[in-house]
């Protein structure tokens, strides 16, 4: 199973509505999510940074592929925009993917 991770920034003073619309996160994007093999997804936070993670149970290009040919992921990250900044891999249009660098099982 491949692991992804990302990174974005939360814009100023708009943490706690981040947080609010992830804990009413709709349940369509959750199904697209699935539908693109995402498994054991988590968001964490420092300052105004955010670092996400998540494992793709059919790889990370299955995933991203699924997530830019996506309404609902557009819809999502248009929703998103006022509150964060997202850089998107043209290529992909998901959020660059983080090389890793260091695993301990």
């Amino acid at each position: 199973m491949e692991r992804y991770a990302w990174k974005a920034t939360v814009k100023e003073g708009m943490l706690d509505e981040y947080i609010r619309r992830h804990d009413n996160i709709w349940k369509e994007l959750v199904d697209v999510l699935k539908a693109a093999g995402i498994k054991n997804y988590s968001i964490w936070n420092t300052g105004n940074e955010l670092f996400g993670y998540y494992e793709c149970e059919k790889g990370a290009d299955f995933a991203a592929r699924v997530q830019a040919e996506s309404e609902i992921v557009d819809k999502w990250n248009e929703y998103m925009k006022d509150v964060m900044i997202m850089e998107l891999d043209p290529a992909t249009g998901a959020q660059p993917k983080m090389r890793e660098v260091f695993r301990m099982e």
